[in-house]
């Protein structure tokens, strides 16, 4: 196969932790990097060791030896500069979420079909030690039918996220540190829809509108005039289960897993808390402590890491290593990867590998456009419910890739 060439689009704090697993990938040749702060390109590529830089998104679309583009820009910005790199001939790699409107989603399944490229989202709910073990009980029948499920990603906003909106969003870091939280609902909801293979049909969303001083979810601020920093969602799921997805930003609780799922059947459940997690069935008498085989321990140290600019209550996030139940997995990736830095619950270079092979390989990658908007659409239509103090509202299908 082919080695491919990649751009880097942003170099903030989470474009750092990619690049050494792009330049390390024995199938991308030319890792190269485009940020628009010329100080701080200059510093972070010298870094990182990239060569060849840009300070202009338009450059990298013309140039004709760059395959394929990886968007570690602010989150509003991924659907238009995907798009943008689509139509340009590029494949895309994008961090959630995909997009921030239903008609973006729309824009972008049509983009892909239209072009054959390939476009995935980098959801690291999907490597995470919880979902595989889920996705393993429920490929076994283990779980029965689905009945109910739990998807939440819990992240106050002083854990670290002042200073990430403040590194991204400069002297006005307040107009988009109030991101609307349900139109950040993919880790939650993948952890649920990406083990049954359902899409969410219909919701019905609460929001509650922040009490906190620091001048951040009010609407004179917000872009987006955004006064909910917690927001509740009850779903129906096309398999005929329900769903609740919590997006909290403001809560008396840290430590653990900041996002975690669970997921009830007929005949088996799996529940996951702050810090654990237990396997239940009907004919057992009691629970299974399976915590253990979930639990990522192991960090690959790495000298470029060390001068990544996290908060420190994020760089465990940023720094995570491998769970048992990843062992499995492990062998298909590059051996070069042993040495290289990880993250999120062991998901890095799962992610990375997906996304190189897929375009090398011409095939589906692990999080394809349709399944991104089978996790993003249904958190956008949840925040216009929650506009609506709860109006029940149809979820669009976008179907899938065999239509």
């Amino acid at each position: 196969m082919k080695p491919i060439n990649v751009c880097i689009i942003g170099a903030g704090q989470f474009s750092q932790c990619f690049v050494p697993l792009y330049q390390a990938h024995p199938l991308v040749g030319e890792v190269s990097l485009c940020e628009v702060l010329p100080e701080r390109l200059k510093a972070e590529a010298g870094r990182l060791g990239v060569a060849r830089r840009f300070t202009r998104y338009a450059d990298v679309l013309a140039a004709r030896d760059i395959d394929a583009v990886a968007l570690f820009t602010q989150r509003w910005a991924h659907a238009p500069m995907a798009l943008e790199a689509l139509n340009a001939g590029k494949h895309v790699y994008s961090a959630v979420p995909a997009a921030t409107t239903l008609d973006e989603l729309h824009a972008l399944t049509e983009a892909v079909q239209r072009t054959g490229l390939t476009y995935m989202m980098g959801e690291t709910s999907l490597y995470y030690g919880s979902r595989l073990f889920m996705k393993e009980k429920w490929d076994a029948g283990a779980f029965g039918h689905f009945v109910y499920g739990e998807g939440e990603y819990y992240h106050n906003m002083t854990h670290g996220f002042y200073e990430a909106f403040q590194y991204s969003g400069g002297k006005d870091w307040k107009q988009t540190a109030s991101y609307p939280p349900m139109l950040y609902p993919t880790h939650s909801l993948s952890m649920i829809l990406s083990v049954t293979g359902a899409r969410a049909t219909k919701v019905a969303c609460l929001g509650y509108t922040d009490r906190h001083d620091d001048g951040v979810f009010r609407a004179d601020v917000s872009q987006w005039r955004n006064t909910f920093s917690n927001q509740t969602a009850l779903m129906r799921t096309s398999d005929g289960g329900m769903l609740r997805v919590n997006e909290f930003r403001r809560l008396g609780q840290s430590g653990g897993r900041s996002v975690r799922g669970s997921l009830y059947g007929t005949e088996g459940a799996f529940e996951e808390q702050t810090n654990g997690a237990l396997w239940t069935n009907r004919d057992m008498d009691g629970a299974e402590d399976v915590e253990p085989r979930l639990h990522c321990k192991g960090v690959h140290s790495h000298e470029q890491w060390e001068a990544v600019k996290v908060d420190v209550a994020l760089k465990g996030e940023f720094t995570s290593g491998f769970a048992p139940v990843h062992q499995k997995h492990r062998g298909r990736l590059p051996a070069a990867y042993k040495t290289q830095p990880n993250g999120h619950e062991g998901s890095h270079q799962f992610l990375t590998d997906d996304f190189v092979t897929a375009v090398c390989r011409g095939q589906l990658p692990s999080c394809s456009v349709w399944d991104a908007a089978r996790y993003n659409a249904p958190g956008i239509v949840a925040h216009a419910s929650s506009l609506r103090e709860g109006e029940w509202l149809d979820i669009p299908d976008f179907g899938s890739p065999m239509q």
